[in-house]
């Protein structure tokens, strides 16, 4: 499905709306041929967001030096680095959507490098005295979308990993999970398969 980018354009974010913003987390590297993206955007349609696409993002995990860098500027309260832009933008969303496809029982290493950016005292959360973490982020839902080639076992390590690092740190109290499995089985009717999940996004069933 196509969209119109119609919104303002901030860097490399498209923004549709400025009331509330729903950020949509896009891990679908496969682009407009990503079958869990056309899920994505059944679920965000007709709605205002605000699309990250990390394929098109120069992210880049922690090393040494990026660690050490971080940790100084932390230190200084000094958050004004582009290196801080993923977790300034993520604590200033109202709802977080992340759309990303079931690859070896988790997800893309490129959202896992995209919760270490995000992940930054005094940006998203803060440490309390005893240990425990207080969140700085508006979020208070998280839909979670995606699509596999087989199935999906009962032990999830993408959703589970998401869902636990929401509810620690941000304090994300509200948890959607979409999913659409079984693409890859041969004699599976994948156009039934879609649709059905579109099904259930628009109608419960």
């Amino acid at each position: 499905m196509n969209q119109e980018l119609s919104g303002q354009k901030f860097g490399q974010f498209f923004v549709y709306g400025v009331k509330e913003m729903i950020l949509l987390i896009d891990v679908c590297v496969r682009g407009e041929h990503s079958r869990t993206r056309e899920l994505a955007e059944c679920y965000l349609k007709d709605k205002k967001f605000t699309r990250l696409a990390l394929a098109e993002e120069d992210i880049q995990p922690l090393d040494k030096s990026r660690l050490e860098k971080r940790q100084k500027l932390i230190e200084k309260g000094d958050f004004s680095d582009e290196m801080f832009r993923y977790a300034k933008q993520f604590a200033q969303a109202d709802e977080i959507v992340i759309a990303a496809p079931y690859w070896d029982l988790s997800f893309p290493a490129l959202l896992k490098i995209y919760i270490e950016n995000i992940c930054v005292v005094g940006v998203t959360f803060d440490y309390l005295s005893d240990g425990t973490s207080k969140s700085r982020c508006k979020a208070k839902k998280l839909t979670y979308i995606t699509t596999s080639g087989g199935v999906i076992p009962e032990r999830n390590f993408g959703y589970d990993y998401i869902r636990a690092v929401a509810e620690e740190f941000f304090k994300i109290e509200k948890f959607e999970y979409i999913k659409a499995e079984k693409f890859d089985i041969y004699g599976e009717d994948h156009k039934a398969i879609m649709e059905n999940a579109k099904n259930k996004i628009f109608f419960g069933k």
